[in-house]
């Protein structure tokens, strides 16, 4: 066994090399930024321990690593946020507190990188660039700009400069730490972590590929314009000849929030629950109608756009399901509403990986009635605020409830010995936005009962 174990560990050690070696500069660079952090956390403890005798959690500090460490881990940081059925629930649920904003780089890199990426002067394809940014994350900013000739209002997201090298560099690194883990511990090969790292590591590259977003947008279009779904929703039009790996170049939507009562109402024939009914038929209808689905429809990623339309923005985050994935969420919709759990617990058991015992199906049914109605508990308060006299509502809601919710429900499966994929919760989650909006806009509304809501088939109604 040992003997296999150095075999294997020398192998990995030649591999390790090789990658140090393709990292070049960049891996010292790196090496060196990751020293500073672990220094800064570890300060940071020890101060607290002196003062008070008592350090972080485990997962807080780790939390507070990944931030510090940048790009990659902040990504890192969202994947186990967004992975219940992976992760132990304490790091789900401290790492939806991880932070994605960062200083924004010197407006004179982003212009050399913008003109590098399409070829030509700034000034030859836009008659005006905000130097300040609308928005600034670990990965990229936006800036808005109004392109020459046409006048159009458009955004353009700009990949920060060394993100995608860093992320090749950490990427690696944690590949190889995985398969050494795996090699000294056999517990945790069983628990496939290189596989894990392997899907994080495809995920994230592809996340700084701006062609791969700029796709998803295109399949959400295509999607919007073959049912005749445009009336009711849009997503920004794409040019083309400015969308790089680097850059994307699209269609800027003036809107507010989906959440903004205010600004729904001032619409033609605003009516917030009938927003609502079209925003939830949109997304619902994408499920099985588009080559991908919208995986981050918080508030910020919904807009209520001035003629009444539902804007959605921003697909750096998509999924793929299946129908029998999405037919076994609809069970679970439906059957917190009927209380046929015993429905739910078969439907569940379809699109989870089962383990070797056999599921007593009167047991799960029990157990998810039990969770089913701890949904009911999830509170959602609206706070309005008055400014320069205008009263904007919002959203404080228990997310934690939310987020426990999920865990729970994994938990219950792998209790009764059904394991979900990892799209079964980034769904879930979708759909609890969605509740949350409800409870907001439409609060006697059930999407489970009422028929102008077609889950999954995307009917709309006029506004």
């Amino acid at each position: 066994m040992l003997l296999r174990q150095l075999t294997e560990l020398q192998k990995l050690s030649q591999e390790a090399l090789q990658l140090a070696v393709q990292s070049g500069p960049q891996g010292v660079r790196r090496g060196m930024q990751a020293a500073q952090a672990f220094v800064s956390v570890a300060q940071t403890q020890v101060t607290k321990l002196s003062s008070s005798n008592t350090a972080d959690r485990p997962e807080v500090i780790l939390r507070m690593l990944f931030e510090r460490l940048g790009a990659t881990y902040i990504k890192l940081g969202q994947f186990i946020a967004s992975s219940p059925t992976i992760f132990p629930e304490e790091y789900v649920l401290e790492f939806q507190k991880c932070l994605d904003d960062s200083p924004p780089v010197d407006f004179a890199v982003i212009r050399g990188i913008v003109e590098k990426e399409l070829g030509m002067a700034l000034e030859d394809v836009f008659e005006s660039v905000e130097s300040t940014p609308l928005a600034s994350a670990s990965i990229a900013q936006v800036h808005a700009a109004v392109l020459r000739g046409s006048g159009k209002e458009v955004v353009i997201k700009v990949l920060k400069p060394g993100v995608e090298d860093t992320l090749t560099t950490d990427l690696n690194f944690l590949y190889i730490a995985s398969r050494a883990l795996e090699i000294l511990s056999p517990d945790v090969s069983r628990a496939s972590l290189a596989d894990i790292v392997g899907d994080i590591r495809t995920s994230m590259l592809q996340e700084v590929d701006f062609r791969q977003e700029a796709q998803h947008v295109r399949h959400f279009a295509q999607y919007l314009d073959s049912t005749g779904l445009r009336g009711v929703a849009t997503c920004p039009d794409l040019y083309a000849q400015y969308c790089t790996e680097k850059v994307m170049v699209m269609d800027r939507l003036h809107g507010a929030p989906l959440i903004d009562l205010e600004a729904i109402r001032r619409t033609a024939k605003g009516d917030p629950e009938a927003v609502l009914v079209n925003a939830l038929n949109v997304w619902l209808g994408s499920l099985l109608g588009a080559e991908t689905f919208h995986a981050d429809v918080h508030a910020g990623n919904l807009l209520i756009l001035p003629d009444g339309r539902v804007g959605f923005i921003d697909f750096g985050i998509v999924g793929k399901i299946s129908q029998t994935t999405w037919r076994a969420v609809e069970a679970l919709l439906r059957s917190t509403t009927t209380g046929d759990y015993d429905t739910m617990a078969r439907a569940l058991v379809t699109i989870g990986a089962t383990k070797d015992k056999e599921v007593d199906i009167g047991k799960f049914a029990r157990d998810l009635r039990t969770l089913g109605e701890s949904l009911q508990q999830i509170d959602t308060e609206l706070v309005v605020s008055v400014e320069n006299g205008t009263a904007a509502a919002t959203i404080a809601a228990d997310n934690d409830a939310v987020n426990r919710f999920l865990i729970d429900i994994i938990r219950v499966g792998e209790e009764n010995g059904v394991k979900f994929p990892r799209e079964f919760a980034l769904l879930i989650k979708q759909v609890l936005y969605f509740d949350r909006y409800t409870r907001l806009l439409a609060p006697n509304l059930d999407m489970t009962r009422d028929d102008r809501i077609n889950l999954g088939a995307g009917d709309v109604i006029d506004v």
